[in-house]
């Protein structure tokens, strides 16, 4: 009673493939009586044409190697229907070690899959709209721009101040939209993006992004102590991103330092290495530290720190990707340390 009406599927196949057992519940799924299937049907003939492939390899490997999990297949029934199953199977072999039959579970993952599918579905629906909602943004933005500037340069003269103060303004907000939109594009692709996982030389990405950084502040004083970084493996490309969003972020909240000071360093702590960079500039509150990694989310006024309240959120979206965690600590005007840890054992 407990196999024929277990809330999952099981079936014993023989040499030949041959259904030689399966319970009430798998059939139940498939619409076949017993009498039509034990000892009469292969399983294959249950499957699509892209599942018997995938079934013919694995039934190979179980009988090689003694089992295989979690094979996902697709189960045409007696309707028609497609049944989406996974498959988790042992050999049983004889006292000399030959296969004698597979026992196998299987349970029904139809509602996962759908789910997975409208998922995707929404996806794309929202991509599709994303880009639509750009181009569609960028024409009128650049029409903003181009002709203000067009009034400035021809018109220039013939303006008092405050009529040029108020074009300029409208050209730094037509810019300011312009960068919001590329990094509301650059934050919905970052969870669609595979990642490229190698070994990551965290002390040469930082020192490179650091002195790419440096390079456009020429007009200030900027300190960075940045000690030894361990490796770890990760997407590079993502890791750079998080370090360009950080030490920018360092620059730019310590520009009202005299000389602003900046600290970089990194430890190893059982299986996972945390990162952290800390600096001297204005810091923030911490009661609105849960604000910090939301998108569009400032702690700061525009007017005083130039920005779009995306770069948190995407460093916090690259870690996570990577299994990891982000936070911060920090006081108002005594600056802020953000920290990051990756673990070194990844799936």
């Amino acid at each position: 009673d407990l196999y024929n009406n277990a809330p999952c599927g099981y079936h014993s196949l023989n040499d030949s493939r041959l259904i030689i057992e399966m319970n009430k519940t798998w059939l139940k799924w498939t619409g076949y009586d017993r009498s039509e299937v034990i000892n009469k049907m292969l399983f294959t003939e249950l499957l699509t044409p892209e599942s018997k492939a995938i079934f013919e390899t694995h039934f190979a490997i179980l009988k090689s190697e003694g089992d295989v999990t979690n094979v996902e297949l697709e189960v045409v029934c007696k309707n028609t229907n497609i049944l989406f199953v996974v498959i988790n199977a042992t050999a049983i072999r004889d006292e000399y070690g030959n296969f004698i039959k597979s026992r196998a579970t299987v349970f029904d993952i139809t509602a996962r899959h759908k789910a997975e599918q409208k998922v995707i579905a929404i996806n794309n629906e929202l991509e599709a709209f994303t880009y639509s909602v750009s181009h569609d943004l960028r024409a009128p933005l650049r029409s903003i721009d181009g002709y203000s500037k067009i009034l400035q340069e021809d018109y220039r003269s013939t303006m008092d101040a405050e009529a040029n103060r108020l074009l300029q303004i409208i050209r730094n907000n037509a810019r300011r939209m312009g960068q919001l939109i590329d990094d509301l594009l650059d934050f919905s692709r970052l969870g669609r993006k595979e990642m490229e996982k190698s070994t990551v030389d965290m002390q040469a990405l930082v020192t490179h992004v650091q002195q790419e950084l440096v390079s456009q502040e020429k007009d200030r004083k900027i300190q960075f102590k940045i000690s030894r970084l361990e490796q770890i493996n990760g997407d590079a490309r993502m890791m750079r991103q998080v370090w360009i969003n950080l030490i920018s972020n360092a620059i730019k909240y310590s520009r009202l330092q005299e000389v602003a000071n900046i600290e970089i360093g990194s430890k190893a702590d059982g299986n996972r290495v945390t990162y952290f960079i800390r600096d001297n500039g204005v810091g923030f509150d911490m009661k609105y530290a849960d604000k910090l990694f939301g998108v569009f989310q400032r702690l700061h006024n525009v007017q005083e720190f130039e920005g779009t309240g995306v770069g948190l959120a995407l460093a916090h979206r690259i870690v996570s990707r990577h299994g990891g965690k982000i936070w911060a600590e920090a006081s108002v005007n005594q600056g802020a340390t953000f920290f990051f840890f990756i673990p070194t054992t990844q799936n």
